[in-house]
């Protein structure tokens, strides 16, 4: 008579042990890049260096790469290019499902992220934010004027932005409606494009991601952020999507509702397909919504 492995088998405790093991592993390599990289960020900031966008892309590739995080890109990022100071600037409109967004994006993209104001204060986490040079917003509706003025001077120096118009995560098993004041910055003088990008966990040891395994991954509501990427750095075989559309122009939208909706229509239908692994292509944006149409607010 076969015994099936179980909690208390010798093969399921070393199983166990292993994937405890993988963790220790993977978490102290991040523990010990991220002080040198900090160290070399402050210095590249305080000399206003180059180095200090791209190096900040090359921690964050780290980070993905020593918590086994795969990254796959379908579809092209627009980026600025340094011969090109007339090119215009870029807003990254994103779903969030997860922090392993931050090191799935911040190492494809040369772009500053878009944070809440409470991660500022967040021990660690904050002084790496400000450190990668993030803008911090309030969300607060009196507080859409200075913010937006913050994107702006930041798109109009030279930098492009990733943004988040949820406003929080999801469980990844849909996309939340995008807050059309996250896109006050599109428009003003530095007349950005809007690239919308889903970003969908597509694979977990290796096989595809259930709706019932997507948890595993997926980082909202009131979780604790320490012991989910301690369950996060256990497993092996992790993939994340990033699906890079046809940029929107703020100039063919009425309205910033109206261009929130669209984003929003585009990053959720690709998102979809990717959760459904379904063949997935970069996405144009739908046509302006017409006046008197029913948008997010």
């Amino acid at each position: 008579m076969l015994v099936q492995p179980t909690a208390a088998t010798p093969v399921s405790r070393n199983s166990h042990a292993l994937r405890q093991l993988r963790a220790v592993r993977r978490i102290s390599s991040v523990c010990l890049l991220t002080p040198l990289a900090c160290v070399l960020q402050a210095v590249f900031l305080v000399t206003r260096a180059p180095a200090r966008v791209s190096f900040a892309a090359f921690y964050w590739h780290g980070v993905a790469r020593l918590i086994g995080l795969q990254i796959r890109v379908i579809g092209a990022p627009v980026a600025r290019r340094a011969d090109r100071p007339d090119q215009r600037a870029l807003i990254y409109v994103c779903n969030h499902a997860s922090w392993l967004d931050i090191p799935a994006l911040g190492g494809t993209l040369r772009a500053c992220f878009v944070a809440k104001d409470d991660v500022a204060s967040w021990p660690i986490v904050g002084t790496i934010a400000r450190l990668g040079r993030t803008v911090f917003v309030s969300r607060s509706r009196q507080g859409i004027g200075r913010e937006r003025d913050q994107m702006q001077e930041k798109l109009a120096g030279g930098d492009d932005l990733i943004l988040f118009p949820e406003g929080t995560s999801s469980d990844g098993s849909r996309v939340l409606p995008f807050h059309s004041s996250f896109f006050a910055a599109a428009y003003g003088q530095s007349r950005p494009l809007i690239q919308p990008v889903s970003v969908v966990y597509d694979r977990l040891a290796g096989l595809p991601v259930s709706r019932s395994s997507r948890s595993v991954l997926a980082w909202y509501g009131d979780m604790e952020l320490a012991p989910h990427v301690w369950r996060v750095a256990q497993w092996r075989g992790k993939r994340v999507t990033l699906l890079f559309h046809t940029p929107l122009d703020p100039a063919d939208f009425p309205s910033r509702k109206a261009l929130s909706q669209a984003a929003w229509q585009v990053v959720a239908d690709g998102a979809a397909a990717l959760r459904q692994n379904r063949p997935a292509r970069p996405l144009e944006g739908v046509l302006p919504v017409p006046a008197g149409a029913t948008v997010f607010a």
